[in-house]
């Protein structure tokens, strides 16, 4: 099960990963590929990340997006006539009782209701009702003719609308996560000792950390009932001799299903795969396993970079911005620069996005898709708005030291809200 941590970047490795610590530890935790984080990220960064864990430690499965701070509590509006506020509300409790006069007569204006509790019929009330109908009913063709006409002319002006209507753009269906079996995790199960395959399977399901919690369990009951205790440190060493072969085992399910699907699933996973291999692939048959994999790997990033520079230029012809600035800050193959032509002109056609005619709305969304983009320090807005609004005042402060351009064309101060890249 995945939760979400606060992360800080301890290290950059040459093999495009990063080495993170959770926020306020002491020594880093593990490792996340640099696609995974947004660009330019750098050491000492600090990310809100989804992670989850295994036997092969923490995985970084994709970084939370920040969320916007609140000026103010949330609030409900009540909108209500120039009325008092004791007349806004009002009650009338009405009684059921079957109380009669004092001669035992019922009370005028009150009628006996029916034993299952119904209101008998009003003959009287339904004649007056029925002569009245028929009375008007030759007065209303004309206006009921009128509002007909109105009404269907109404509906076909609305079906045009809806056939003008630009049909809405499908998104893209995400990559299927990797789903690995247990045939090599259950083969080296099944070699174990009896004494030794409880231990094993306290690790499957967390790991050390999970054999700790067991013992510490275990022991706490036995003391409670006054037995002894178990041996914790020999069943920790047992654990430490498993635990190799049984991470190589399950690395081995996670390739036999990435090999599998070598299309199809996340590029994260099909990486992660990749990068346990320096630790798990020893033997021939498994380091033929690893190179197929960094093979298959390697054409599917390529297919994935030509790929996204056709939608980067797709969505740039089309003119949606924002859309071209959050690609721009994806790209399948880590490090790869965008080529000149196309970062210049992304450059150009968001120089003109920002522009005084646009709506301060417009420029909230679009800063947030620049704040990561590759090109941020190339960016100079063509105007800003006369009177910006308090959103996006706020906007360009927080966001004044990854774009200073910006920032300085709304004459605010750079604060040192992230980290210097």
């Amino acid at each position: 099960m995945s939760r979400r941590i606060e992360i800080e970047l301890t290290s950059n490795r040459d093999d495009a990963t990063f080495t993170w610590r959770a926020a306020g530890a002491r020594e880093p935790r593990g490792d996340v590929a640099v696609a995974t984080l947004p660009s330019g990220a750098a050491v000492g960064d600090t990310f809100r990340v989804e992670i989850e864990t295994g036997l092969d430690g923490h995985e970084v499965l994709g970084v939370v997006p920040d969320r916007a701070p609140r000026s103010e509590p949330e609030r409900l509006e009540l909108i209500s006539r120039d009325v008092p506020d004791d007349a806004l509300v009002t009650s009338h409790l009405a009684s059921r009782s079957r109380r009669r006069n004092g001669d035992g007569r019922k009370p005028k204006g009150r009628r006996e209701r029916r034993r299952d509790g119904s209101a008998p019929r009003d003959r009287d009330r339904d004649r007056d009702r029925g002569q009245n109908r028929d009375r008007d009913r030759g007065k209303r063709p004309a206006a009921d003719d009128r509002r007909k006409r109105a009404g269907s002319a109404e509906g076909a002006a609305r079906g045009d609308r809806d056939e003008r209507r630009r049909p809405a753009k499908k998104r893209a269906p995400r990559a299927p996560r990797l789903r690995p079996g247990h045939v090599h995790r259950n083969a080296f199960l099944d070699t174990l000792a009896s004494e030794e395959r409880p231990v094993a399977e306290q690790l499957v399901h967390g790991g050390m950390p999970n054999l700790r919690a067991a013992i510490e369990r275990d022991n706490a009951q036995r003391r409670s009932q006054g037995q002894p205790e178990v041996p914790g440190d020999r069943l920790i060493q047992m654990a430490e001799a498993l635990l190799g072969p049984l991470q190589k085992a399950e690395w081995q399910d996670r390739a036999d299903a990435a090999l599998a699907a070598i299309d199809d699933i996340d590029l994260r996973d099909l990486r992660s795969v990749v990068v346990a291999a320096e630790d798990h692939a020893k033997s021939a048959e498994t380091r033929a396993l690893a190179d197929e994999l960094r093979t298959k790997l390697a054409a599917r990033v390529e297919r994935a970079q030509s790929a996204w520079l056709a939608e980067l230029q797709s969505a740039l012809d089309e003119k949606r911005i924002a859309r071209v600035l959050n690609l721009s800050s994806r790209p399948p193959k880590a490090g790869a620069p965008l080529p000149p032509d196309l970062a210049d002109a992304i450059v150009e056609a968001t120089n003109a996005a920002l522009s005084a005619d646009s709506a301060s709305g417009r420029w909230v969304a679009l800063l947030d898709a620049l704040a990561y983009a590759p090109i941020r320090q190339r960016v100079v807005p063509s105007g800003v708005p006369a009177k910006p609004s308090d959103e996006l005042k706020t906007k360009v402060a927080k966001l004044s030291s990854r774009l200073p351009a910006i920032a300085a064309a709304f004459g605010a101060p750079r604060t040192p809200v992230d980290a210097p890249e």
